[in-house]
């Protein structure tokens, strides 16, 4: 038996619709840009390229109808609704979940004016909210995806609209990291995206999966 000099970190898992066990989860990845008016209202070219991708650690997940809390340094908290993939056992996709990728948009706009990485704006606590996960296939392959704040509408597309597929995303994935069990990939929002403040009120959806709500604490 393995002696830690610590306690190690608790399993962070997602819960399974309509199963009582769990998916365990060994990291994050996220793809930019996945939709052209996105990459558009960003400021890039939406012409087809290879996906460029960035993380979350794992423990960035938040489950269970947990109420994400208002980052520390920040004050323009943005929402990203997504289409998020689940990696099985034999490295191909296992299930699909509704997520939201947290960005704290000022500190994102300010690591691209100076050339350095994203982590602080992407990869903090409690900023991937994700609903329970849908094993086998996708229910709609080109179902509408849409995001809510108070009942009022801010993103709406459908899944058709994605730049790369979810394969092809896992594909490019596998390029780059060996992909395992238990990762899990965002794969871009649409268009739409917004701030955030206390007490929002959020809904995602994608047709045939479970919502994703959550309030802004």
């Amino acid at each position: 038996m393995t002696d830690f000099v610590i306690p190690p970190p608790p399993v962070v898992s997602l819960p399974i619709a309509g199963n009582a066990r769990r998916f365990p989860v060994r990291r994050i990845l996220c793809v930019g840009q996945n939709y052209a008016a996105h990459a558009r209202e960003m400021g890039s070219d939406p012409e087809r390229q290879a996906p460029f991708f960035f993380s979350k650690p794992a423990d960035a997940l938040i489950v269970d109808g947990a109420d994400p809390a208002y980052p520390r340094a920040t004050s323009n908290l943005h929402h990203e609704v997504e289409l998020v993939v689940a990696i099985g056992e034999d490295g191909a996709i296992a299930g699909w979940a509704v997520g939201c990728d947290l960005t704290r948009r000022d500190l994102q706009a300010e690591a691209k004016a100076k050339g350095r990485p994203w982590d602080a704006a992407k990869g903090f606590d409690q900023s991937a909210p994700c609903a329970a996960l849908t094993l086998g296939p996708l229910p709609a392959p080109a179902g509408q995806i849409a995001l809510s704040v108070n009942g009022e509408t801010r993103q709406r597309s459908t899944l058709a609209d994605m730049i790369w597929s979810p394969q092809e995303i896992v594909e490019q994935a596998g390029k780059l990291w060996s992909i395992q069990p238990g990762d899990l990939i965002f794969t871009g929002t649409p268009e739409g995206v917004g701030p955030l403040v206390r007490g929002d009120q959020v809904r995602a959806t994608i047709e045939g999966l479970a919502p994703l709500e959550f309030t802004v604490r």
